[in-house]
């Protein structure tokens, strides 16, 4: 059996009851399950449907998300999350960059390499590059002032975990933001890139060996392997193309609010709900929620 789950934001929720309707006559579902009024709903099929993607379409245009997948197993025990643009709304250094005045350049390097047009490794040397001579302290005042959590992680991490779930962020961008998003949002390890500094000044270097694509996928392989249990049972979110690597081997790889390039190579895409929306696609209701 698959599971087809319709989701959309809960701060403008328009999941309507006669769409979600419409589309399990349509496509001869079983009955809806109601994961949260206005916001996420469910119903089983004994096959992906073979419109699938022209309905996913239609129902972009109207704020809602579409997600088809196994029904089996879909509760995972483990979430392995991307930091910059996935569990935070920012690109960590790109604020940095904004604070030292190089703000424009830098977020173009990083656009083109979360869409996978740039060198990773590469680019980030270039980017780090910039910041030479930036007061360390500028990472406490960004962090204060500029970094903002990703509506419903709070929520995401702190259900999972209360449900037997191991979570592990894994980041391109750093320690000194990943050690502080983890701790905030409840994670039980974290894993980036170390910003170099000499004194109280950076010295426009990063820390050899830089975490990037292959980092993420080997995170994924040695912390499932400590656990004892399988890439399958691995939830993996992200939105750039270092992700992909993690995305294709998770039981469930979920490409949120991500770059085009990484969403034509991710079957599970959430663009309108937030990070809910990766417990809705799990069977999670809202009176689930920790």
């Amino acid at each position: 059996m698959k599971c087809v789950t319709l989701l959309t934001a809960p701060a403008t929720p328009v999941l309507e009851p006669a769409l979600v309707e419409n589309l399990r006559n349509a496509w001869g579902g079983g009955a809806v399950q109601w994961l949260m009024p206005d916001v996420a709903a469910e119903f089983e099929v004994n096959e992906v449907p073979g419109n699938r993607w022209d309905v996913w379409e239609s129902l972009q245009s109207v704020g809602v998300d579409l997600v088809v997948q196994p029904s089996a197993g879909r509760r995972k025990k483990m979430l392995l999350a991307d930091m910059d643009s996935t569990m935070i709304q920012q690109e960590c250094i790109d604020e940095l960059a904004a604070e030292a005045g190089v703000g424009p350049r830098v977020a173009d390097i990083t656009a083109r390499a979360m869409n996978g047009e740039l060198d990773f490794e590469g680019a980030l040397i270039e980017r780090v590059g910039l910041l030479k001579d930036l007061p360390v302290a500028t990472i406490d005042h960004v962090l204060a002032t500029r970094i903002t959590h990703m509506p419903g992680g709070a929520a995401l991490v702190a259900t999972m975990k209360a449900n037997g779930a191991y979570a592990a962020l894994v980041s391109g961008g750093f320690t000194a933001f990943t050690a502080q998003v983890a701790a905030a949002l409840g994670f039980d390890e974290n894993r980036a890139n170390t910003l170099l500094a000499d004194g109280d000044k950076l010295t426009g270097d990063v820390g050899r060996p830089i975490l990037g694509k292959e980092a993420k996928v080997a995170a994924l392989q040695q912390i499932t392997a400590r656990l004892g249990i399988s890439e399958e049972d691995v939830l993996a979110v992200g939105d750039g193309a270092n992700d992909l690597g993690m995305l294709s081997r998770a039981g469930l790889g979920v490409a949120l609010h991500a770059k085009p390039s990484v969403q034509a190579q991710c079957d599970v895409r959430i663009n309108h709900g937030d990070l809910t929306g990766l417990l809705f696609i799990q069977g999670y209701s809202v009176a689930d929620f920790a």
